[in-house]
């Protein structure tokens, strides 16, 4: 990890909002991008000097922009946009979001494409690096001229109102943190308010972080799939590579590689391959599995782009152009990061729904190929794990409701003026509870799969499957009478999440 992230050379990639948002790594300012941000400054001067109205300059904002604001009330017009902006309600967003909300307003501010002036760059990559987080809450945003509210919660801080969490996670006032890190509140100049508003930072922000988490769920997907299939006297001849290039999908393909790779020199595999086993084939959600994971790799692969691109945008309205002129401009619309935001969360809902139908085959005698009822230990006395399949159910109900686009909603707003809104933020923080349930899917069905593979003794796992086996047994029991199992299950999912059983599995596959 690189010891700071550099603003204003180049776009950020995606690793580096994960890095400042979520590891807490320090930003440092370009020395070019400020001096950009210097000269487009003079172009805002001048236009606020001019007697005619210029929209965020001297002028009011939205269904306002026609009434004209003179010199001596701007410094209280930019004030009160953000005051009256700041009007977010209901839970604390998390820490990582509000970081990568205020670091990529950061990159937007230092494009020199803003008319903002250098110290609210700076004031802004102060309060990242000395760890002040401004309390926005979940509701606010539609998506459209920007994530407005979240937005204007990270400005309320920089000027010093609001609330925040410091470095240690407490909450105080933002005018008392900014006076402990040495930082000088801003007083907000003509343009500078809306400069610090309009963009799609909150929902490219979940978007990237989702991103990163789901490229290690999908290994993980396929960890899952290759301890049940194995533990469920499955097949692995199905994911050939040549049968994969009979549907060149690029993610299917990956996907398939990864089940031959944890797959590879299982004996409880070769117990029953070749022309003796009578199966002619295993169910769709053991022989499918490549082909689901792959489609969300795909869609993964989309998004990226989308994410990419977007990483690589000025975000403002209005704008500053190359040659000096200020316009007015719909780049804020956030249906481009909306769509995929939700096009990944049907993917996610897609991939918990087939791991769910793994672990239930596991538990089923009558499909589970030898495997005790519910892989219980007394069957009868014990239960197993019955209910940790009930968990996994409702989880992957509430992901198919979940599913459900938001970017196809839009509610007028700003008495008619924001006529048509994307529902990003809100397509983004469903997704991250998403996530978080596919996680929990993933997790019962390793803790259900390393048991199934436990019951099979004297046959023994394969090495990457046994290592995940193993390390299960170091937060879980294996089999044995009814226990409290709640906690295991949680121990697991900290597992998945964390990517330890995604890398144990690639450390010890046979590539």
């Amino acid at each position: 990890m690189s010891d700071s992230v550099v603003i204003g050379a180049a776009p950020l990639s995606p690793g580096d909002v994960v890095a400042v948002a979520r590891h807490g790594v320090p930003v440092a300012l370009d020395g070019g991008a400020l001096g950009r941000v210097a000269e487009t400054r003079g172009v805002i001067d001048a236009l606020a000097a001019d007697p005619n109205p210029h929209y965020g300059v001297s002028t009011g904002f939205g269904a306002l922009a026609t009434t004209f604001i003179a010199p001596e009330r701007r410094h209280q017009l930019q004030a009160s946009l953000i005051r009256s902006h700041a009007a977010g309600t209901g839970a604390e967003v998390e820490t990582e979001v509000v970081r990568a909300l205020q670091l990529l307003r950061l990159q937007t501010l230092a494009s020199g494409r803003t008319g903002a002036r250098p110290v609210v760059a700076e004031t802004y990559a102060a309060m990242l690096n000395v760890g002040i987080t401004p309390v926005v809450r979940e509701y606010g945003s539609l998506g459209c001229s920007g994530d407005l509210a979240p937005l204007a919660h990270i400005a309320l801080a920089a000027i010093g109102e609001g609330d925040v969490r410091d470095a240690s996670g407490a909450l105080v006032p933002a005018s008392d943190a900014l006076t402990d890190a040495g930082i000088e509140p801003l007083v907000l100049v003509e343009k500078e308010g809306l400069a610090l508003i309009n963009g799609t930072d909150g929902m490219l922000g979940m978007l990237l972080l989702a991103l990163h988490d789901l490229e290690m769920l999908l290994t993980t997907a396929d960890v899952a799939a290759a301890m049940s299939i194995e533990s469920q006297f499955g097949t692995d001849a199905v994911f050939a590579a040549d049968l994969m290039a009979l549907r060149p999908q690029t993610g299917q393909a990956l996907s398939a590689a990864n089940l031959r790779a944890f797959l590879a020199d299982s004996p409880m595999v070769a117990s029953h391959a070749g022309p003796e086993d009578g199966r002619v084939q295993d169910a769709y959600s053991l022989r499918c599995s490549p082909q689901v994971h792959g489609t969300a790799r795909d869609t993964m692969e989309h998004a990226t782009n989308i994410a990419t691109r977007e990483l690589a945008s000025v975000i403002d309205n209005p704008v500053i152009t190359f040659d000096g002129r200020i316009e007015s401009n719909g780049n804020f619309h956030g249906a481009p990061v909306a769509a995929v935001l939700d096009f990944l969360a049907i993917s996610v809902a897609d991939v918990a729904s087939i791991s769910e139908r793994r672990t239930d085959r596991a538990l089923d005698p009558a499909r589970s190929r030898g495997l005790p009822p519910f892989l219980a230990h007394e069957v009868g006395v014990d239960s197993g794990l019955m209910i940790a399949q009930y968990a996994a159910a409702g989880i992957v109900s509430e992901l198919k409701r979940l599913a459900v686009p938001a970017s196809v909603d839009s509610i007028p707003s700003s008495a008619m003026q924001e006529d048509h809104v994307s529902m990003g933020w809100a397509a983004a923080r469903k997704l991250r509870r998403a996530i978080d349930g596919l996680t929990r899917v993933l997790a019962i069905e390793v803790l259900t799969a390393a048991r199934a593979l436990d019951l099979r003794a004297p046959l023994k796992a394969g090495p990457a499957t046994g290592a995940v086996r193993d390390q299960v047994r170091t937060v879980a029991d294996g089999p044995g009478p009814d226990r409290f199992l709640s906690p295991e299950m949680e121990a697991v999912t900290e597992l998945v999440r964390s990517g330890a059983v995604a890398r144990t599995a690639k450390e010890n596959a046979h590539v």
